[in-house]
């Protein structure tokens, strides 16, 4: 009987199967596309719909206390390139769930993927997890459908689960949000009815339409992150570009540029010694935030907006609403060097503060900005690498893809992602707050909560997706 890893390896290498052709599912998804009727209207303030400001605070909530609010936080950071600022920022206490369903079909597991479209999604449909809905909607708060497939995820315990971990979100815009990533596999005998704008997709085939821009979506990136890597020759480095087979670590304890003790006491060291104040305070009392009908925004034009839209929605639990949301100014980038050690596999992380965070510092990308938001600040504060990602000649840009954030709280928003190659010479000394990892020791990590970012998470991804 072939291992869970054994089975994963012939999904990553399936790129057609019995169940779903890649053409067919590009036809099919193509035709949804087609046929959405949603449409989406920004809107001001005053046309929200069960939302207000609040006389005393002017945060901007929910009629039922649900959902999420519009708040502010004031954060001091000493040492930062900017030691303090205050601004406003997502508070979603509840914990949602981010869960992909799993079948054998042949020997070869698939993964049950929706396409679905979100408010903030740039350009409409895209493919998301099986269930992904916070828990004010799978409660039905709203007074909606229920959430198909919920019943897998809440009652995991019947079933076999691969992968459930809390993990976070944006700490720039979200104040200490998680969700509940899940992977769980049902028995090959069991009959999963597959709904309309629901397909069976294998990893490979995942893994094919990662490299397709703004198509899988922040949520199914993050789950996908999470599944179970166990690695097979510790010698073999990553694949070169326009290889075939997949892509994994190496064995557990060897070959690694530092040790796993290590790691872990470097990031303990950050999170007890970095100072990172935060503060909730009301959202009148931000500083250099302006509100006028359509925006609340920052007196320098950067950073982002807060606004509103409205929303008509097919193939939703509700068919309307109105909400606000986040919209960035400008697109972001997020990448990482690779770098072999002992032909082994390393990504340069950096332990990121963000005010945001539950535990103070989590590991991301090398390079993880706005690069608009860096125009007026002091000299030196531009994050160091950003030249190196962006200018990297293109043999050493093993991917790059333009992907959209999570659509359903923010408008626009999508990150240049990119794995730049290069060697270790490169950099002779690692910077303060940044380490060589080797894949390996991320991916365990993955495994625990407020250890690996979601910028970061989807690069794990994309990095598993290169041997396609």
């Amino acid at each position: 009987m072939s291992t869970l890893q054994e089975r994963l390896v012939r999904s990553a290498t399936t790129v057609d199967s019995s169940v779903t052709l890649l053409a067919d599912f590009q036809r099919w998804f193509r035709e949804r596309v087609d046929a959405d009727e949603s449409r989406i209207e920004i809107i001001p303030f005053e046309a929200l719909r069960g939302w207000e400001f609040a006389p005393d605070t002017h945060n901007l909530i929910h009629e039922t206390g649900r959902f999420f609010t519009v708040e502010g936080i004031r954060v001091r950071m000493p040492g930062a390139p900017v030691e303090e600022w205050s601004q406003p920022i997502l508070h979603q206490p509840e914990i949602g769930i981010l869960g992909i369903l799993v079948k054998d079909f042949d020997g070869v597991p698939h993964f049950l993927m929706q396409a679905k479209m979100e408010p903030g999604n740039h350009g409409g449909l895209q493919l998301s997890p099986t269930v992904q809905a916070t828990r004010s909607n799978y409660t039905r708060v709203h007074k909606g459908r229920a959430v198909p497939y919920l019943e897998y995820f809440r009652r995991a315990e019947r079933h076999r689960v691969l992968a459930d971990v809390r993990q976070s979100e944006q700490g720039s815009w979200f104040f200490r949000k998680r969700n509940r990533n899940m992977l769980v596999e049902v028995a090959s005998e069991t009959d999963v009815e597959v709904r309309d704008g629901f397909r069976w997709l294998t990893l490979g085939q995942l893994h094919h339409l990662l490299a397709v821009e703004d198509l899988v979506n922040m949520d199914a990136r993050s789950v996908l992150a999470c599944l179970p890597h166990s690695p097979p020759d510790p010698e073999e480095p990553f694949p070169a570009a326009g290889s075939h087979g997949t892509v994994e670590p190496e064995r557990q304890g060897r070959h690694t540029l530092h040790r796993d003790a290590d790691i872990l006491s470097w990031i303990t060291g950050l999170r007890t010694e970095r100072e990172v104040f935060t503060e909730r305070i009301p959202l009148r009392e931000t500083t250099g935030w302006h509100r006028n009908a359509h925006r609340i925004s920052h007196e320098s034009g950067r950073f982002f907006s807060v606004m509103a839209v409205d929303v008509t929605a097919g193939g939703r639990e509700v068919g309307g609403w109105t909400q606000p949301m986040i919209e960035p100014h400008g697109p972001g980038v997020a990448a990482f060097l690779l770098a072999h050690a002992d032909k082994v596999p390393h990504v340069l992380v950096q332990a990121r503060a963000e005010p945001g965070y539950t535990d103070v510092v989590e590991l991301a990308p090398t390079v993880q900005c706005t690069p608009r938001n860096y125009t007026q600040l002091p000299e030196g504060a531009t994050p160091p690498f950003l030249r190196e990602v962006v200018e990297a000649p293109a043999e050493r840009v093993r991917f790059d893809t333009v992907l959209s954030e999570e659509g359903g709280r923010f408008f626009h928003a999508f990150n240049r992602y990119l794995v730049v190659e290069t060697e270790m010479s490169a950099v002779p000394e690692e910077p303060p707050h940044y380490r060589w990892m080797a894949v390996r020791q991320l991916l365990d990590l993955i495994r625990h909560s407020h250890y690996v970012n979601v910028e970061a998470r989807t690069l794990i991804a994309c990095l598993h997706s290169l041997a396609v």
